[in-house]
């Protein structure tokens, strides 16, 4: 299991507009082979921030199987066009977890 990290800076004034095409977003995100959940979460300090968690149980899910499909061309259409800037993705293996 690997965890997609992305920091979403939208563009300020978008936030609602955001939060419900990301709603919208996550059904095709959740199809996908390999997914194993996600979270979006908000920005106490910054509210135009988004942080994006997601598993995947291979990188090669997310950076080949999702990026590589049809319904990720769909997921550019409702999200991309949020963002300023873009966003930069990061892949993370689980080191120490606690409970």
């Amino acid at each position: 299991m690997i965890t997609e990290h992305a920091l979403l800076p939208v563009r300020p004034g978008q936030e609602g507009a955001f939060e419900a095409a990301f709603r919208e977003a996550s059904a095709i995100i959740s199809a996908m082979p390999g997914f194993g959940g996600l979270s979006l979460s908000r920005s106490i300090e910054e509210g135009s921030k988004y942080l994006l968690l997601v598993e995947w149980d291979r990188l090669e899910d997310h950076t080949e199987g999702f990026r590589g499909s049809a319904e990720y061309q769909q997921w550019k259409k409702l999200l991309h066009h949020f963002y300023e800037p873009f966003p930069t993705v990061e892949h993370y293996s689980k080191v120490v977890t606690a409970t």
